[in-house]
């Protein structure tokens, strides 16, 4: 009796596991994909080639993607549960090794100078080759990042360590001078250069996960090794490549809640205004004299007056300063604005946030404020608030919304309670946004807890959060 039917089923099978385990490691990172969707990404496979992977990657996105930010971490899960490859497969077929075996792989002086070469040599080209690249990246792993006999629960594989050995930033001149004699300035090949080992160590990375999952399963590395969609990643983990995809993500998501906040105050505004009658009934003799729509005479929107004071000491600078350049991108959705940033010392810094300005210069110099903030060059909540009171007290009106930003540890120094219920008792409102989870509000010098019980105070982790609070706000 023939086999292939059950084989058949089995592979089926496995593959529909793996479908499963995938949308559910997808929304474990942060993205949202319902039922409906999971059924839409299962009828777009049947309606594609599955020999052709990077078609069978798109219509998974097309299906379970909503945003661009989010494409990055949907990527690095699709590698993981649909591999390119498998194993050592690409490894380079006849390249003999220093001993003279062929397919053999070693990790010696040799191997490494051969590999060095050849891996400059792909980084110079004209045109990079992807698959080129997934096969130097694959072959790098296996030569120079094999980690075996490590103890239960480590890893035998470490693109740290290949990264360490091969040192690709060391081809930095070598590509430079190839991009150069192609006829590129130096600054545009110097920025070339970086791009191209920066993207090749990323490549890197890959193959390591990949394999990495081979050896211990791909919900390992899902739960580990894969970083949550950029609007859903801590400000305070944020490295310098999630920093740059945030400030790209700040103002697209400001203008979508902004446009939301116009739809929803329009229909709110629409429903409690002041009946008009008269047009009203002349409207409705169109209806025979019934008045199937009601027309509302014009209520001018309310509009909020907002004071932002913030922490930009080094542990939550990424998140003050984000948070700042948010806020500031939906200035049209607030009466006024001022900004105010703090160390221990306060400063203004309402004129940084000019109409038009760029991000990252607005960025940077939020960055160089900090040295006008800092007095004593340590954190310290109650003598910032003293100052606030003592020199911008006029700020703050009854129908002043105060908005803090910080987390509130403030280095076991005096919290000066009452400056901050002045603060509190000047406005309309108050509410402050803390960075780190709320489970560790009230350890070490954290004053949390104290400051919470004057103005409330909300865990604001990322974009996400953040989003919904502002919207919040600006009703």
């Amino acid at each position: 009796m023939s086999t292939e039917p059950t084989r058949e089923r089995r592979d089926q099978s496995g593959l529909l596991d793996r479908h499963l385990a995938f949308v559910e490691a997808l929304r474990g990172a942060g993205l949202s994909v319902s039922l409906a969707e999971d059924l839409d990404a299962l009828l777009a496979l049947g309606a594609v080639r599955w020999d052709d992977r990077e078609t069978v990657r798109d219509a998974f996105a097309a299906t379970m993607v909503k945003k661009q930010a989010q494409r990055v971490t949907f990527d690095a899960l699709f590698d993981v549960y649909f591999p390119a490859m498998v194993g050592d497969g690409v490894a380079r077929e006849g390249a003999p090794d220093a001993e003279g075996d062929q397919g053999a792989v070693r990790d010696n002086a040799t191997a490494l100078l051969d590999f060095r070469e050849r891996l400059g040599e792909v980084l110079e080209a004209a045109q990079l080759d992807p698959a080129e690249m997934r096969r130097m990246a694959a072959e790098m792993v296996g030569r120079f990042g094999s980690m075996p006999g490590r103890g239960p629960g480590l890893s035998s594989w470490s693109a740290y360590t290949a990264l360490q050995r091969v040192s690709p930033q060391e081809l930095v001149d070598q590509i430079m001078q190839a991009l150069m004699a192609a006829g590129a300035d130096e600054d545009d090949a110097r920025r070339q250069a970086n791009r191209r080992i920066g993207a090749f160590a990323a490549t890197v990375e890959d193959d390591a996960r990949r394999r990495i999952a081979e050896e211990k399963g791909p919900e390992h590395i899902a739960d580990v090794a894969i970083r949550p969609s950029i609007d859903k990643l801590a400000f305070m983990s944020a490295r310098r490549v999630d920093l740059d995809e945030m400030r790209k993500e700040i103002f697209p998501l400001a203008r979508r809640l902004a446009t939301r906040l116009a739809k929803e105050q329009h229909s709110r505004h629409a429903r409690t205004a002041p009946l008009d009658f008269r047009r009203t009934v002349r409207a409705s003799i169109a209806t025979g004299g019934v008045p199937i729509t009601t027309h509302h005479r014009p209520k001018r929107p309310h509009r909020t007056d907002l004071v932002v004071l913030t922490d930009i000491s080094g542990s939550v600078a990424n998140f003050s300063q984000f948070t700042l350049l948010f806020v500031f991108a939906l200035r049209e959705v607030f009466q006024s604005m001022r900004a105010f940033t703090f160390i221990d010392h306060v400063h203004e810094v309402t004129d940084h946030f000019r109409p038009g300005a760029d991000p990252a210069d607005v960025m940077a110099d939020l960055a160089a404020s900090a040295s006008h903030a800092a007095l004593w060059g340590r954190t310290n909540y109650g003598r910032a608030f003293a100052k606030f009171n003592e020199n911008f007290a006029d700020a703050l009106t009854p129908k002043t919304t105060l908005l803090i930003l910080g987390d509130a540890r403030s280095n076991y120094s005096d919290l000066h309670e009452d400056a901050l219920r002045q603060l509190a008792g000047s406005v309309k409102r108050s509410f402050w946004l803390n960075p780190e989870h709320q489970r560790n509000w009230g350890t070490g010098d954290s004053a949390a807890p104290t400051y919470a019980d004057i103005v409330p105070m909300i865990e604001c982790r990322n974009l996400t959060q953040l989003s919904e609070f502002v919207h919040d706000l600006a009703w």
